[in-house]
Formats: C-alpha cells, sequence, structure tokens
C-alpha cells in the first residue's frame, strides 16, 4: 500500500510541486492584499481625519473674520465722520446763521459722501479682511499641521502683526483718497439738485447709480486701475519703504502682501467685491426706503413697491436720512446691512478657496 502510494507520489511529483507553487503564491498574494487592503484604509482614516481637522480650522476661521470685521466697524465709522463731519454743519444751522442755505448745499454733499463711502468702504473691509485672514489662517494650518523638521514658521506672530496692520491703509490713507472719489462724485450728481425738488425712492435710486458709475469709472484711469487701490498700496511703494535693511520677517511679510495683491487684483475678487457692492447699495436703498412710505390708512394696511413709488420727498428732508445711515450700515452691533454680506454665498466660496489655496501642503515647495 504504501509502495504503490509513493509511486503514485513519483509519478505526479511535477503536479503536486505545480499545486503547492499554486497554494502557496495564493496565500501570499492574499496577505499582500490583505497589507495594501490595510495601508489604503489607514490613509484613507488620516486623509479624512485631516480633512475633519482642515474644515474645522476653516470654519473656526470664517468665525474669526466675522469678529474681526465687526470690532472694526466702529473704527471705521469714527474715521468717516472725522473726516466728513455732518455733525458741526447740524450745530451751525441751529444757530440760525445768515448763510443757511450755503451750509445746507455742504450738509447735502458732505451726507450723502458719507453714506456711499461708508457702503464702499464696509464691503471692501469685508472682503479684504476675508482674504487676509485666509492667507494667514492657512499658513497657521500648515504650520501647526505639517512636520517641517524644525524649520521656522511660515508666518511667526511678527509677520502675523506687520501682515495684518496693512488694513490700516484702508483706514488712512486709501479712506481719504476714497472720500475724494466720492465726494467729487456726488458733487456733480447732487450739485445742482435744488434743496426744495421732489425726490421719489427711485429717483434716489438713479442718483446713487450715477454715483457709483462715476466712482468705478474714475478706477479705469491710469491712477486706480482697479478698487483695490484703496485697499492697499502701490506694490513699488511698499517695496520702496523697505528696500534697505529688510529682516528675514520683512521678507516673509512682502511676500503675504504681493500675494494678498495677486487676489485682489484677481477677476474672481473682484466678481465678489461687485456682488458685495450691490446688495451693500441695496440694503442702503432699502433704509431709506422706510422713510418714504405713505401713511397708514385703513384701506391700505401694508406699502407696496408701488406705492412706494408715488411717495416722493424734499430733498433737505432726504438728508438727515441719508447722514443717518453710516450708523446701521458701519455698525459694531450685527445688523442686516453687515449680516447680508456677511453671509453672502460668493463670498463664503471665495474665503473657501482662498483658504485651500493657501493650506495645502503644496506651498511648502513654493
Amino acid at each position: 500500500m504504501l509502495a504503490s502510494t509513493w509511486n503514485f507520489i513519483k509519478r505526479h511529483k511535477r503536479k503536486f510541486v505545480v499545486a503547492g507553487a499554486l497554494v502557496g503564491g495564493v496565500y501570499l498574494l492574499g496577505k499582500y492584499a490583505q497589507r495594501k487592503l490595510q495601508e489604503m484604509q489607514e490613509r484613507e482614516a488620516a486623509e479624512y481625519i485631516a480633512q475633519a481637522r482642515r474644515q474645522f480650522h476653516f470654519e473656526s476661521n470664517q468665525r474669526t473674520c466675522n469678529m474681526t470685521v465687526l470690532s472694526m466697524l466702529p473704527t471705521l465709522r469714527e474715521a468717516i465722520i472725522h473726516h466728513l463731519n455732518a455733525e458741526s454743519l447740524t450745530a451751525l444751522l441751529k444757530s440760525k446763521p445768515a448763510n443757511k442755505v450755503e451750509i445746507w448745499e455742504d450738509l447735502k454733499i458732505i451726507s450723502f459722501t458719507r453714506s456711499v463711502v461708508a457702503v464702499y468702504s464696509t464691503c471692501m473691509l469685508v472682503v479684504l479682511l476675508r482674504v487676509q485672514l485666509n492667507i494667514i489662517g492657512g499658513y497657521l494650518y500648515l504650520d501647526n499641521s505639517v512636520t517641517k523638521n524644525g524649520t521656522t514658521p511660515l508666518a511667526p506672530p511678527e509677520v502675523q502683526q506687520q501682515y495684518l496692520s496693512s488694513i490700516q491703509h484702508l483706514l488712512g490713507d486709501g479712506l481719504i483718497e476714497l472720500i475724494t472719489v466720492v465726494k467729487k462724485a456726488v458733487q456733480e450728481v447732487l450739485g445742482l439738485v435744488s434743496l426744495k425738488q421732489n425726490l421719489s425712492l427711485q429717483d434716489l435710486e438713479q442718483h446713487v447709480t450715477q454715483i457709483r458709475r462715476l466712482v468705478e469709472d474714475n478706477c479705469g484711469s491710469l491712477k486706480h486701475r482697479t478698487l483695490s487701490w484703496y485697499m492697499m498700496p502701490d506694490e513699488e511703494n511698499t517695496l520702496a519703504d523697505q528696500a534697505t535693511g529688510l529682516t528675514e520677517n520683512d521678507i516673509t511679510t512682502i511676500k503675504l502682501l504681493n500675494e494678498t495683491r495677486d487676489m485682489l487684483d484677481s477677476p474672481d475678487f473682484n466678481t465678489v467685491l461687485s456682488i458685495c457692492l450691490n446688495r451693500g447699495f441695496s440694503r442702503f436703498l432699502d433704509n431709506m426706503a422706510e422713510f418714504f412710505r405713505p401713511p397708514q390708512q385703513d384701506s391700505t394696511p401694508c406699502s407696496t413697491p408701488d406705492s412706494l413709488s408715488h411717495v416722493s420727498l424734499p430733498l433737505a428732508k432726504i438728508i438727515p436720512i441719508a447722514n443717518g445711515q453710516i450708523h446701521s450700515i458701519c455698525s459694531e452691533i450685527p445688523s442686516n446691512f453687515v449680516q447680508d454680506l456677511l453671509m453672502i454665498d460668493q463670498v463664503k466660496e471665495f474665503a473657501a478657496n482662498v483658504y485651500e489655496t493657501f493650506s495645502s501642503p503644496l506651498d511648502l515647495q513654493k
């Protein structure tokens, strides 16, 4: 029996070797596949955790953006009021001066100028801070999440402070230049409109549209190519001021500023800013419309858009209304105006794209 079995094995030895090799190969292939599957699962889990961490950091960064906008609005409001002091003219009118009409004419220009400037500068503040804080947020995410073998951080605290202080241009020289351009446009559109002339809400909207066109057409000149100039100074001026004695932090800050300029000059940024401005001026006119409502009557319990179009007010009565809008536009207390801007979908999407760009580890190789 043993002899016959042995003879059988000898006769089919080659088949047994091949079968054994196949079984062993299948076993090893199975172990290899199992190991690769485990590695893939671990990699997917790590990527999911990293993505979740980045998403959490992004959402936290957006809340910081919103709070920063609200915290800076009082400073912006005070700067506008300082340069366009309608209150001093109002006080003069109370003293019944001989040149009352002349003072009213000045008040007309200043009141509309500061409301229009308030809309422009608040929209600019919202989108500029979205860009700056998401660039910084992206670098901070990389500093906290990517192993860099002991190299210096991409955005040390000194760089962050120096970079974010560039917002002062919008509150300083940029704002002054914006006021000059807007005031000239207001003078051209409303300068010859009589204080006694009745204006409907539609008339007011047309005047605001004309003012916007003049302001934004001015940006097509050689001096101001885009509205971004009011938000950041010229690159050449910045580099000239720091041409000598640059530290490593200075160089990093200049790099961040140049990256910000690239963003501000991009078509996407200008599209988002335009959307914000359209929403902002629409909200401004909505606020003004509250004062154009006809007296309530039993037969008309509410005012319709058609009824508002038939209501007119003398320009002299519209001036104080326009003058007071700055307090709702530049309010640190969350208002419909600011909330509208912060909640615009295109603003959120643009912020996400900026953060995505600057929180990618590939940026480390730039």
